[in-house]
């Protein structure tokens, strides 16, 4: 059988290490907001979108669930990991301080041609947002806050930041149309270029800060009010 839409994000990869290419293929899924929190997977479908065998699959899978990005359900069912308001709460501190370190470091080594990418990442975002493309603009603020903790050049730092984003990613699927950021005054992408050009650690760290607060605020209440629902579904039943 052909494999389903839900996972036609995901491109066929290359025979050579196989099991690699494939985690490499779902953690960027993962990280960009290509999956959605509760989404089901099924090994065969992945395999045939990803064009392999089930095999190297199945053994990228289980080192996203170890990572706890994807979920063994009863009966093996595999979903995408969501995140609990708490949870979700909790790991934008630890993100804070994290994103925040990477940012002071970006200030200090980023190039101009990398801050023209980020320049480009963001018109993206704005565009994508204007057409209410949602997956493009989930992707393109991805690249854009990726891009600025890579000029970062501390690869221990990134790849620890890249491991929360595992789980946050999918989180962001809720943010279009139910939870779209809102800054109260300029968008703070801009305040964190202007921190980059002006070689600013503490401006840019303080941006990156706002911007997760202030653009993330929609999302703590979509939370919030989809817990509220859930616990009264719950006494109702």
């Amino acid at each position: 059988m052909p494999p389903s839409d839900d996972i036609a994000f995901l491109s066929p990869v290359g025979r050579e290490n196989l099991t690699g290419r494939v985690y490499g293929e779902l953690r960027n899924a993962l990280m960009e907001g290509r999956m959605r929190p509760g989404q089901r997977l099924k090994i065969r479908e992945l395999a045939q979108q990803l064009g392999t065998s089930e095999t190297p699959v199945r053994e990228a899978v289980m080192q996203l669930v170890r990572e706890r990005a994807l979920r063994m359900e009863q009966a093996k069912a595999i979903t995408v990991a969501g995140l609990t308001l708490a949870q979700y709460q909790e790991l934008r501190l630890v993100r804070a301080a994290l994103e925040g370190l990477a940012a002071e470091a970006a200030a200090r080594h980023i190039t101009p041609a990398e801050i023209r990418t980020l320049e480009r990442s963001h018109a993206e975002l704005v565009r994508a947002e204007a057409a209410g493309e949602a997956a493009p603009a989930i992707r393109a603020n991805w690249r854009f806050h990726h891009g600025l903790y890579r000029a970062a050049a501390m690869p221990e730092l990134l790849a620890v930041i890249e491991g929360i984003w595992l789980r946050n990613g999918p989180m962001l699927t809720y943010l279009y149309p139910d939870a779209r950021p809102t800054y109260p005054g300029r968008h703070r992408h801009l305040d964190i270029l202007d921190g980059l050009r002006a070689r600013d650690a503490a401006a840019t760290r303080a941006a990156v800060q706002a911007d997760m607060e202030e653009g993330g605020a929609g999302l703590v209440r979509h939370l919030a009010a989809m817990e509220k629902a859930a616990q009264s579904k719950g006494k109702a039943a």
